[in-house]
């Protein structure tokens, strides 16, 4: 169910990569357990074992569970923009990455975002720390730049141009239940054809610049 609170959850001052072991291994098992069971249902015991450390080390690091999943989706959602780069000529090129990478490549890390939307609902960033929204922000700067370059068609608001093409690249991470039945039902099961459906949807939105 998802929980409501008035601060945001805040994750320790973060150690160098790779300056404690340990740290690193809660980090890794913590982003098993939260994609797996949520916020919520996640167990700081559960992390503790499968980092090979107690439950105090683990809150030597971070002040609480919502603490660790800050850090960690923090981290996942950086790896998501530095692996699906947007380039604002090509959104139906942007759609097929962000496909590989919750469909195929990562599948846990659409479920550890997800998670955060449902369990976190109506939290407020702390003053001057959202990279969430920063992000997002940028990305949307990028489009309306393509727009005034003549790259993109200026009709569309760029706000809905990033909401729709997301929502598009990530139908099949989203549905795995309609996923479970086109493996029965389309007239081509393969992941091949389900990217080239949506990459096709985005191409007749928002068509490729040609040079």
């Amino acid at each position: 169910m998802p929980r409501s609170t008035t601060t945001h959850p805040t994750s320790e001052p973060a150690a160098p990569e790779g300056a404690d072991s340990t740290r690193e291994r809660i980090v890794a098992a913590a982003t098993d357990e939260f994609a797996r069971h949520g916020i919520t249902g996640a167990r700081v015991d559960r992390i503790a074992k499968q980092a090979r450390t107690s439950k105090e080390r683990v809150y030597a690091h971070f002040r609480g569970k919502e603490a660790l999943y800050a850090h960690v989706s923090l981290r996942e959602l950086a790896r998501v923009a530095e692996a699906t780069p947007m380039d604002p000529a090509d959104l139906p090129g942007y759609a097929g990455r962000l496909y590989d990478h919750f469909t195929v490549t990562r599948p846990d890390h659409h479920r550890l975002i997800a998670w955060g939307r449902l369990e976190l609902t109506g939290t407020a960033a702390p003053s001057g720390a959202d990279p969430v929204r920063e992000t997002v922000t940028r990305k949307i700067d990028q489009l309306r730049e393509a727009q005034r370059a003549g790259q993109l068609d200026p009709d569309w608001d760029p706000v809905d141009v990033l909401a729709l093409v997301n929502q598009i690249a990530t139908t099949w991470a989203a549905q795995t239940e309609i996923g479970a039945v086109a493996a029965d039902q389309a007239a081509d099961p393969s992941l091949a054809a389900r990217r080239a459906a949506l990459v096709t949807a985005v191409e007749r939105l928002f068509p490729r610049m040609t040079q």
